[in-house]
């Protein structure tokens, strides 16, 4: 899918986009945007300001925690990206309320795009299924994450703002830091056996970012995407595959029980919720083509 930016009028370059949460995903997704856009980049980081400005974007010093430092944030932009995570504790999501607060200060946003995750289904038990199936998080961070998709829906609806959720799986990229699916094999991390292994969804970073790109322009309100590719693997065969692609040796494979004694809760939450999803309104409502439909093309080795 072309970048929306390529087909856009004269007025599409003048267009001013936020990026809250400007990390590895938010610099691909301002690649997409720039020049056409004037993109500004949140950023609690006072550091990181210069690399903001090499990369074609302004930085904008604020701290989600720190309400009182996102003021300036009023009016600033059309079209809001929202790519940061829930705070590390509690069951809400405070840093979303307190965004949505500074943007309602004065009413210029038409567009957000929210990134969530796909935890918040928890465990579907290797089910296939669309963005209509209800939540049922399992753990603190996807029920933060639930509380915030709440409050995004809420907040649209309230502000008039076509306010639109991505629900994204694992992310990985072979230039992204500790994203390519090959650092984990290489650390000989185990995976379930098969009679026990789980069902596990991906995208490619890149692939995601235009995800975003195109949600700013095609989501519909209070809309939930599968910001997922094509492929769907039990998570053994994925890292198998990985393994092999890459010529390393394949992971070690053990029984649940064996896992629970050997991992730690946050990687057996990992291995503890399979599920497989649709991702027709990926294509079908957002035009997204992906270019890295495949593990193995988004490997660069199809």
């Amino acid at each position: 899918m072309p970048s929306p930016s390529i087909s856009r009028p004269a007025r599409f370059r003048q267009t001013r986009v936020l990026i809250v949460g400007c990390g590895d995903v938010g610099l691909r997704v301002a690649r997409e945007l720039l020049p056409r856009c004037r993109v500004l980049a949140l950023t609690s980081q006072p550091e990181r300001a210069q690399a903001l400005r090499q990369a074609g974007l302004v930085p904008l010093l604020g701290n989600l925690d720190q309400p009182e430092t996102l003021a300036r944030l009023a009016g600033l932009a059309t079209r809001v990206v929202h790519l940061a995570p829930p705070p590390g504790q509690g069951s809400q999501d405070t840093r979303t309320r307190h965004l949505l607060q500074a943007l309602s200060r004065r009413g210029r946003v038409r567009n957000l795009v929210y990134g969530s995750t796909t935890g918040v289904y928890g465990n579907a038990g290797g089910a296939r299924f669309n963005e209509t199936r209800p939540v049922a998080p399992t753990t603190p961070r996807a029920q933060r994450r639930v509380h915030a998709e709440a409050l995004v829906r809420w907040w649209g609806r309230r502000a008039g703002v076509r306010a639109s959720i991505l629900r994204i799986p694992g992310i990985y990229a072979v230039d992204r830091e500790g994203g390519h699916p090959r650092d984990r094999v290489l650390k000989g991390s185990p995976v379930l056996r098969r009679e026990d292994d789980v069902f596990t969804n991906h995208i490619q970073a890149d692939d995601l970012a235009r995800a975003c790109v195109a949600a700013l322009w095609r989501g519909r309100p209070g809309r939930v995407v599968h910001a997922s590719d094509d492929q769907t693997l039990l998570m053994g065969d994925y890292f198998d595959m990985v393994a092999d692609l890459c010529g390393l040796p394949r992971p070690p494979r053990m029984s649940r029980a064996e896992a629970t004694l050997a991992l730690s809760p946050m990687q057996m939450s990992f291995l503890s919720e399979s599920r497989r999803l649709d991702n027709h309104r990926l294509h079908a409502e957002l035009r997204v083509t992906l270019r890295c439909p495949t593990v193995r093309e988004g490997l660069g080795l199809a």
